[in-house]
């Protein structure tokens, strides 16, 4: 209901809807600004939608009752929502949602108003919830984590228009297109033009080159038909468990991946090699090449 079809059909349980109200569409949505009422208690909020439609008082307060149980919210029935944490909000959003048993949740972007901890917290929570309530959810998001970790199937959108759907590792292992491989994958895939000094023999038709800074190793033997790359090191970042290297190749920007510590230093030369089965191959349009 808030944006008109401007073409083709959407099918809900087989049945299509495009002439078919918003109330009578059987979807909830859960925004990412939470969309509460500020001057309702937690209760009224999650029974609001049921009020409305005309639900029988003692199966709206059994549903909310039973929501509430589900999102941990039960002592939080009485508070407004100023009284409320970002994430007890956002839990509120939801069982306001499942309250209603739609046969479709629409997620928009439920998370990016929380802190990093509060949404690695959240997204196991989503993940649970889709899998005890078993009903079909469309999560939108920009952030590469959330639609890895938590999508069944993955739908990556370019501009409005669908650049590769697919299940989160395979499109990981094979991006389409070099825009796909730029968006999954933190840091993103190395993307440098094909045919350089030390490159492997290109694959029919391509023309850019790609590996990710997890699958390249450092003063290592590249193997027959791999990537061998000399490389300044221009940063290095620590982060504890790992270390990302910032490399300076033929003048391109490369990262590198490696465990713990690096023991490199910025204005270090090193070798930057990746196997070939490993590489990523591209044509002009920037559409994935087999190899």
């Amino acid at each position: 209901g808030l944006e008109t079809i401007t073409g083709g059909t959407v099918s809900i349980d087989g049945k299509v809807v495009n002439e078919i109200g918003p109330a009578e569409r059987d979807i909830a949505m859960v925004f990412q600004n939470y969309a509460l009422y500020p001057h309702m208690k937690v209760y009224d909020n999650m029974a609001y939608g049921l009020r409305n439609r005309g639900t029988p008082k003692d199966e709206i307060d059994r549903r909310v009752r039973e929501a509430a149980e589900t999102l941990e919210l039960a002592h939080l029935l009485d508070r407004r929502p100023r009284e409320l944490s970002g994430g007890q909000r956002q839990r509120v959003a939801m069982g306001r949602a499942i309250v209603r048993k739609p046969k479709v949740f629409l997620f928009d972007e439920p998370l990016s108003n929380l802190d990093a901890k509060l949404r690695g917290q959240m997204r196991v929570e989503i993940k649970n919830l889709q899998r005890s309530l078993g009903v079909t959810s469309v999560y939108v998001t920009h952030d590469q984590l959330e639609a890895m970790t938590l999508a069944d199937t993955l739908v990556v959108m370019n501009a409005g228009v669908v650049e590769q759907a697919g299940a989160p590792l395979d499109i990981y292992e094979k991006p389409a297109s070099t825009f796909v491989a730029s968006f999954i994958g933190a840091p993103p895939m190395n993307m440098i033009p094909a045919g350089g000094n030390g490159h492997p023999q290109a694959v029919a038709g391509a023309q850019t080159l790609g590996f990710r800074p997890e699958d390249a190793r450092i003063n290592t033997p590249a193997g027959e038909g791999g990537l061998m790359l000399a490389a300044v090191v221009e940063a290095v970042e620590p982060v504890g468990a790992e270390s990302f290297l910032y490399c300076a190749a033929e003048g391109q920007h490369l990262v590198v991946r490696v465990a713990g510590r690096s023991g490199a230093n910025i204005g270090d030369r090193l070798t930057v090699t990746t196997p070939r089965e490993k590489l990523h191959w591209f044509d002009k349009a920037g559409r994935r090449v087999s190899a």
